[in-house]
């Protein structure tokens, strides 16, 4: 037998599971980014460009299970602090393992190679700051979402390794590293899985 009380009931409940599921729904559908390794790691990078401490380092990021570890130079203590925080507090690091030594700064790389792209902001153009451009160009990037690229570079050479989801994937990255200031040529490794 259905009573008033026993109708209201049911309505509530159905509302409150209908509430439930749409929000979950809109939750999810308005994540721009699922916080990867790979994701990590282009976005500790992408923090480094603007910071003028860090000008002169050349920093690796590398990231597993949520474990960064930094490696490479910076040209002061105070650089290896804001590396450090900036590591630190990216969303999905657990923890952060120093492998940073402290030595001279990265030479600039050579005028006459570079690109005039205007992109520099009277930045100093070193290996280290092509490495963290194109990883900063690769986060906002729907191509390349769910990617894992190693991105290395010296005196101007670029290698790009890891995996991507499409072939679509593979030349964005492509694209986006061959068009950074400081880039004299592209070797792309990258996978499709």
């Amino acid at each position: 037998m259905r009573t008033a009380g026993s109708d209201r009931l049911w309505s509530t409940a159905i509302a409150i599971v209908l509430t439930m599921a749409a929000g979950a729904f809109i939750h999810a559908s308005s994540r721009q980014n699922v916080v990867t390794d790979g994701w990590i790691t282009m976005k500790i990078h992408s923090q480094y460009v603007p910071e003028d401490v860090l000008e002169g380092s050349n920093i690796d990021v590398d990231t597993a299970k949520g474990v960064v570890t930094l490696t490479g130079v910076v040209p002061t203590a105070a650089a290896r602090t804001r590396a450090l925080a900036i590591a630190k507090a990216t969303d999905g690091v657990k923890s952060v393992v120093d492998k940073l030594r402290i030595g001279p700064a990265e030479s600039a790389l050579d005028p006459k190679n570079l690109r005039e792209t205007g992109h520099t902001a009277g930045r100093t153009i070193t290996d280290g700051w092509v490495k963290a451009k194109i990883h900063g160009q690769f986060i906002p990037e729907e191509a390349l979402s769910d990617s894992d690229i190693d991105v290395h570079v010296k005196n101007g050479v670029v290698t790009l390794t890891g995996t991507v989801k499409t072939e679509a994937g593979r030349a964005k990255a492509v694209s986006i590293a061959k068009a950074t200031s400081g880039v004299k040529s592209v070797t792309d490794t990258l996978r499709i899985r």
